[in-house]
């Protein structure tokens, strides 16, 4: 029998029932254990850890844990240098797609709203993500702590929040998306592209009105779906704007009103 000390730093504590947050606490072990499997033991994924110090050394996932080890996590340093230590985190991946979890449903509209390319049915299974994240390099985005802790994934995200509209203030700050936004490119409904198509190409799809008061139209090129700039468009707006906030503002023109191509 062992005891090490943990620390687990700033957002990690989210994971740690209250009397572990924020505070040295002992914690007792058995025979040989790799570090990333007591981590995960005390609740927190290993895609959310990007530095373990023990005894002031960093180590990788594999180092087995001893007697009276004292063993500090780290979440994803955005700002700080930490080049010399052992970072446990792949480099990002140079281009941001996603796949969501069942519970993620609306969070996947608003992410094809702001163009990025984001899988999601809610017949995936825990297996069927893993796979397809790793397979298409996509971060995988969920409410279910347990598929982090699947070992094939690497770039992997908990939301925290349960509010669609805040999630996906998060995501976006979380990986600094804000410049990558190219608005209204993307079919909400199945992530297919939107190219514009000739009004009269698509007359008998179209209501009265809609033929009598709007002449720009755009089709998926997935499911057809058509698009047109509608009284829902401005809500949509005011949704990108209230979102990306001032970084919103200094973007160019085509992350916040682009032309479909």
């Amino acid at each position: 029998m062992g005891t090490a000390q943990f620390r687990f730093y700033e957002e990690l504590n989210d994971f740690l029932p209250p009397d572990r947050k924020k505070i040295d606490f002992q914690y007792t072990f058995l025979g040989r254990n790799a570090i990333k499997d007591m981590i995960e033991a005390l609740g927190v994924p290993h895609p959310e850890v990007d530095l373990i110090l023990v005894n002031g050394r960093s180590v990788d996932f594999s180092y087995i844990v001893r007697d009276g080890d004292r063993i500090s996590v780290y979440p994803v340093f955005e700002v700080f240098d930490i080049t010399p230590l052992l970072r446990l985190r792949p480099k990002p991946l140079r281009i941001s797609r996603f796949i969501l979890d069942v519970h993620l449903g609306r969070l996947a509209r608003y992410l094809r709203l702001f163009g990025f390319d984001t899988l999601y049915r809610n017949d995936y299974d825990d297996a069927e993500l893993a796979r397809l994240a790793g397979e298409q390099r996509r971060i995988l985005l969920t409410r279910d702590r347990g598929l982090l802790k699947r070992s094939s994934i690497t770039h992997g995200y908990y939301v925290r929040e349960t509010n669609p509209r805040r999630q996906l203030r998060e995501v976006v700050a979380r990986f600094d998306l804000y410049r990558s936004v190219r608005s209204f490119q993307r079919c909400t409904r199945c992530n297919g592209l939107l190219a514009a198509v000739a009004k009269e190409r698509i007359l008998d799809r179209l209501g009265p009105d809609t033929q009598r008061y709007f002449d720009r139209f755009w089709r998926c090129d997935g499911c057809q779906q058509i698009y047109w700039q509608g009284s829902h468009y401005e809500r949509l707006r005011h949704l990108i704007e209230d979102v990306l906030g001032a970084a919103g503002r200094d973007c160019c023109k085509r992350c916040r009103d682009p032309e479909p191509d």
